[in-house]
C-alpha cells in the first residue's frame, strides 16, 4: 500500500525524523487558511499523487508570497499530472501540500527496502540526491552504495557508518545522520514497511539534516496489524476495479488484452497469461482468487472481469490443492447463472476432485467449454472469441 508524502512525513516525524513544517488540504480555500500557521518567507507547493517525477511535471513549485501561492494552487488543483510513473493517462491532483521553504546546502539520496534475495534490509545511499537520481544510477553507479543489514531489533553503529559514508559528513553531522538511520530502521520494522525513500535528504545551510521529500510503501499482508496505517489508504489513487477486487480479497491487475483470466495461484496465473500470448491473444487481466473460492468470491471475480469492456472471453484455470475442484465448479455454475455471462467461457480443472468438478460443469446446461489441459484451454478460448 502506498501513502502520500504528507502522510509519510507525519509517520517519520513520530519516530524522531526531522521534516519541514507543512499543511495539506483537499481544496484551495482550506489550504490558504491552514497556510497561515506557517512561518516562512517562501512557500513550497506540492501536488499529492502516488507517483514520482512530480517536480519535472510541474507538480512542485516554489512561491514567493501568498498571492503566488493562491494562483498556483488554483492552477494545480484538479490538474492531471503526467510523469514517467503515471503513464500517459496521468493522475488528477485531489489534494495539495504546502511546506515552509528550506535553504539547501547539499542534497543526498537515501532509501531502505526489503531485499528478498538476501533476506536482509538494503539501504541505498548517494551524495547525488534530487530529481535526477535515475540518471546518476544509469551514468555514474559508483556514486550509489548499497548496504545490506541483517534483521535485528536495532541497527548497529557500524552499519549506520557504512550507510552514511558516501555522504562525507563532518563528525557532528555524522552523529545526526546515524540517529536518522536508526530512526528510519525502527520505523521500517515497527510499521512493516516495504520501502522508505527520501529524495532528497538535505543538509541545510544552518547545518541540519532534513527529509525534504518522503515516500513509504507498506506490506499489504501486514495491514491487519496496523489499522492506523490502513486508514491512510487513498482509493482515489488506485484503479477503481483493482480497489473493488481488494475488497473481496482478490489479487487483480488490469491489462490491455481481450481474454479475462481467473486462476488460483500467482505462478499459475502467470503461466496462464503466457500461454494465452503463445496462442496469439493477450490477457485482459491478472486475477488470482487464492486458495479458497466461495460462490461469492467467484461471483465477484466474474463481475470484475466483465466490468472490463475489452473482455471477449474468459478462461478459468484451476489446480485443486487446498481448493476442491467440485466446490469451485459449483461456485462457477452458480455465479454464471446469477450474472448471465454473455462471452465464451472455457474452464480447465486439475487436481483434487477434478472429475467431480467436470461433471458439475457438464450437467449445468450452461455454455461452458471444458478443457483437458492448459494448452487445450488456451487454444479453445482463442478459437471461441474468433
Amino acid at each position: 500500500m502506498n501513502i502520500h508524502e504528507h502522510q509519510a512525513k507525519q509517520i517519520l516525524k513520530k519516530y524522531g525524523v526531522v521534516v519541514p513544517k507543512g499543511v495539506f488540504a483537499f481544496n484551495v480555500d482550506e489550504l490558504i487558511e491552514k497556510v497561515k500557521s506557517l512561518k516562512t518567507e517562501k512557500f513550497v507547493l506540492k501536488a499529492q499523487i502516488h507517483a514520482g517525477g512530480r517536480g519535472k511535471a510541474g507538480g512542485v513549485k516554489i512561491l514567493n508570497n501568498i498571492e503566488e501561492l493562491i494562483k498556483a494552487s488554483k492552477e494545480l488543483f484538479g490538474k492531471k499530472l503526467i510523469t514517467p510513473q503515471t503513464g500517459p493517462e496521468g493522475k488528477e491532483v485531489k489534494r495539495l501540500y504546502v511546506e515552509e521553504s528550506t535553504n539547501i546546502e547539499k542534497e543526498f539520496y537515501l532509501s531502505c527496502l526489503v531485499d528478498r534475495s538476501s533476506s536482509k534490509i538494503a539501504f541505498i545511499s548517494s551524495d547525488q540526491g534530487g530529481m535526477d537520481i535515475e540518471e546518476v544510477a544509469r551514468k555514474n553507479p559508483k556514486k550509489i552504495t548499497t548496504t545490506k543489514v541483517n534483521f535485528n531489533e536495532k541497527i548497529s553503529k557500524n552499519d549506520c557508518e557504512e550507510i552514511i559514508k558516501i555522504f562525507n559528513l563532518k563528525d557532528n553531522l555524522r552523529v545526526e545522520a546515524i540517529s536518522l538511520i536508526q530512526s528510519i530502521y525502527k520505523m521500517f520494522l515497527s510499521t512493516d514497511a516495504s520501502l522508505v525513500e527520501i529524495n532528497p535528504l538535505i543538509l541545510t545551510k544552518d547545518q541540519k539534516i532534513v527529509c525534504l521529500d518522503a515516500k513509504i510503501n507498506f506490506d499489504d499482508n501486514s495491514l491487519f496489524r496496523h489499522p492506523d496505517i490502513s486508514k491512510l489508504r487513498d482509493l482515489n489513487e488506485e484503479d477503481p476495479i483493482e480497489a473493488e477486487a481488494s475488497k473481496h480479497d482478490l489479487a487483480y491487475v488490469k491489462l490491455d488484452g481481450s481474454i479475462g483470466c481467473m486462476v488460483n495461484g500467482a505462478g499459475l496465473a502467470m503461466a496462464t497469461m503466457d500461454i494465452i500470448k503463445i496462442y496469439g491473444e493477450e490477457p485482459a487481466n491478472f486475477l488470482d482468487v487464492g486458495g479458497g473460492a466461495s460462490k461469492e468470491k467467484v461471483s465477484a471475480a466474474f463481475k470484475i472481469i466483465l466490468s472490463d469492456k475489452n473482455v471477449k472471453g474468459i478462461l478459468i484455470n484451476i489446480f485443486g490443492g487446498i481448493m476442491r475442484c467440485d466446490v469451485l465448479a459449483q461456485g462457477v455454475v452458480d455465479a454464471a447463472k446469477e450474472i448471465k455471462i454473455n462471452v465464451p467461457l472455457v474452464v480447465r480443472l486439475a487436481g483434487t476432485n477434478f472429475q467431480e468438478g467436470k461433471k458439475i460443469l457438464n450437467n449445468s446446461e450452461l455454455k461452458i467449454i471444458s478443457a483437458d489441459n492448459l494448452g487445450d484451454a488456451a487454444k479453445k478460448i482463442v478459437e471461441a472469441i474468433k
